[in-house]
C-alpha cells in the first residue's frame, strides 16, 4: 500500500490547461462586443477640403456683435440698432474685404433675434461668419 506522501509527489505537468485561458478570453470578448458601440460618440465623416480654410483671418478684421439677454446689440462694444448694425458692417465690408465677423449672444436670447443678427450680417455681404460657443463642463 502507498503512502499519502507517495501518492501526491511533486511531477510535472506535461499538458496546459486552457479552459481558463478560454474563459477569460470569451469574457473579454463579451464586454468588448458590449462596450464599443458605446463609445461610439460621433458619426464617421470625412470632411470636406477647401483651399480658402489654409487662410487665416486677420485678427485686425474680427468685427465682434455681442447681444445681450434683453436684445441690446453692441458692436465692438458700441450700442447699435439692427438696421445701424447692417449699414454699419456693409461700410466696414467696402473698406476691408476680409472683414470677418464674430457674434456672441446670451444663451437664453430667443433663437430670432439671433437669426435677426445673422440676417443683418449676410445682407451686409459678410461670408465670415462665426457664433462665440463655450464646451459644456462635465
Amino acid at each position: 500500500m502507498r503512502r499519502f506522501s507517495d501518492r501526491h509527489s511533486l511531477h510535472t505537468l506535461s499538458e496546459l490547461n486552457v479552459t481558463p485561458l478560454l474563459d477569460l478570453a470569451f469574457v473579454l470578448l463579451i464586454i468588448f462586443m458590449i462596450t464599443t458601440p458605446l463609445m461610439e460618440n460621433s458619426v464617421d465623416l470625412i470632411i470636406p477640403t477647401s483651399d480658402a480654410a489654409k487662410h487665416a483671418v486677420d485678427p485686425g478684421a474680427v468685427q465682434t456683435v455681442a447681444i445681450n439677454r434683453e436684445g441690446l446689440i453692441k458692436l465692438n462694444s458700441a450700442p447699435t440698432t439692427l438696421l445701424q448694425l447692417e449699414s454699419s458692417l456693409a461700410a466696414l465690408k467696402q473698406s476691408n474685404p476680409e472683414v470677418a465677423v464674430v457674434i456672441r449672444s446670451h444663451k437664453e436670447l430667443p433663437v430670432q433675434k439671433l437669426i435677426d443678427v445673422m440676417d443683418a450680417v449676410q445682407r451686409a455681404k459678410i461670408t465670415k461668419v462665426g457664433v462665440v460657443t463655450n464646451p459644456e463642463q462635465p
